[in-house]
């Protein structure tokens, strides 16, 4: 470096590119992504044994289907400031204990009030995951990759909801629907006792607090033996503007007046489909399309399965084209989502192929978003920008179950349709979007190195 008592820390990752850090920090993630999607889904896949053993009604499940959004309204909010202030590896350990208690809690309750105030607390912890798991991926790589591996890193979530709906195939004919949320328990705690000695930081929140100096030049002898770190250095992310603390307002600083908030649509938008899908997929199957419980899950499990292959074939892209790319995903998921319906009434292969297609573009633009939008903002403000793009962007969440108690009397397959209407307007929002971002970092051209 020019100048021996600054070490500048982008520039340090960029000049050792991807290496065995990176690795061991996705690895991490990938277990975190796996256990959170997991919780997140498991409701959905336990939905239709509650009809039957509770002898309860499809609609009066609504509250209970989006009752961890509720949690995640605030929890992604809360955890994103605690990120930023207490470091992404705390924000991270403190909400799997959360959400993993209180899941396991869940599988004793005994009726539907119950799971849903279980349900809602634990989503305060479910919705501290991503915004920190963005943070710290693309906080601790190299400028070329900073997107694609936080893409990769939230795009094994998929996977985690994935593994919900085989466990329900496999599990629930023996043990009951408890099960899913037993195990949906423990693994988060598990996961919690083992990253607290294990897992990494991340590097840029670790420059930015005097507090992590010593674990800042372990890490850095640790990831370049051949740097020499000199003596009491002063550690800078010399391609980012930092702002003075994370407080909210600061994100409709730098050109961002129109762009925080519009982020914050397409967010409510694209969760108002996802969950939509998710939620009443499984349990509209059984009683319009007259499948079966286990391709029901199968099919729901497929839905999750195309979001993590989405993601990864997409990641690229998205590096590459940024919100351009969402905005055409947006486009291809209305046909796409719109078909399921259909489907549903052709054969079980074509089912199981449409929802695996819709998997992978609905939760390729929710992979994409988590990661581009959190992109905008600086290291300081990162996790707390991320956590009100996804805490807003909960009301979606919240929304599209609850649409669904409204839709479930229709025919399936018009079902579908109207399921397709917030990707059509959420293709007009990201093109504005796209159109504002590129003529703010033309007016500040400074910005683009750090996104």
């Amino acid at each position: 470096m020019a100048d021996q008592t600054e070490v500048q820390v982008s520039r340090l990752l960029d000049e050792h590119g991807l290496g065995a850090f990176q690795i061991k920090l996705i690895l991490w993630s990938a277990v975190i992504a796996f256990i959170d999607g997991y919780d997140i889904g498991a409701i959905a896949f336990a939905a239709p044994h509650l009809v039957r053993e509770w002898s309860v009604p499809p609609k009066s499940l609504g509250l209970v289907l989006t009752a961890s959004n509720f949690g995640v309204l605030f929890g992604s909010q809360i955890f994103g400031w605690v990120g930023d202030r207490y470091g992404r590896k705390t924000a991270l350990i403190l909400c799997n204990l959360l959400f993993g208690v209180v899941t396991y809690w869940a599988a004793y309750s005994t009726n539907l009030t119950e799971l849903f105030i279980l349900r809602t607390i634990a989503g305060l912890g479910i919705g501290g995951v991503i915004p920190n798991l963005v943070a710290i991926n693309a906080e601790s790589a190299p400028r070329h990759l900073r997107a694609t591996l936080a893409i990769i890193a939230v795009g094994m979530v998929p996977i985690g909801g994935a593994l919900a709906g085989f466990a329900a195939a496999a599990l629930i004919p023996h043990y009951g629907w408890p099960i899913l949320f037993k195990i949906g328990g423990v693994a988060p705690v598990a996961f919690a006792i083992v990253a607290f000695f294990g897992m990494p930081e991340s590097i840029k929140y670790m420059a930015l607090h005097e507090s992590q100096r010593g674990k800042m030049e372990r890490l850095i002898a640790a990831i370049r033996p051949d740097f020499v770190v000199p003596a009491n250095p002063r550690f800078v992310i010399e391609d980012e503007k930092q702002f003075p603390s994370s407080n909210p307002r600061y994100l409709f600083h730098n050109g961002l007046e129109l762009i925080t908030p519009l982020t914050w649509l397409i967010f409510v938008l694209n969760l108002m489909g996802y969950f939509f899908l998710i939620s009443w997929t499984p349990t509209m199957l059984v009683a319009a399309a007259k499948a079966s419980q286990t391709v029901a899950a199968l099919t729901g499990a497929g839905l999750q399965v195309g979001g993590t292959v989405g993601a990864l074939v997409l990641c690229w892209w998205l590096q590459r084209q940024r919100f351009l790319a969402i905005a055409v995903l947006f486009v291809i998921a209305v046909p796409v989502v719109g078909v399921i319906g259909y489907a549903g009434l052709w054969s079980t292969t074509a089912l199981v192929a449409a929802a695996f297609l819709a998997g992978a573009v609905v939760l390729g633009i929710q992979s994409g978003i988590n990661v581009v939008g959190a992109m905008i903002y600086p290291t300081s403000l990162r996790a707390n920008g991320s956590g009100w793009q996804l805490g807003l962007g909960r009301f979606g969440a919240i929304i599209g179950p609850l649409a669904g108690t409204l839709l479930v009397g229709l025919p399936i397959e018009k079902m579908y349709l109207w399921a397709a209407v917030p990707f059509a307007l959420g293709a007009v929002a990201t093109f504005i979007i796209h159109r504002l971002n590129t003529a703010r970092l033309r007016a500040y051209p400074e910005l683009a190195k750090a996104q």
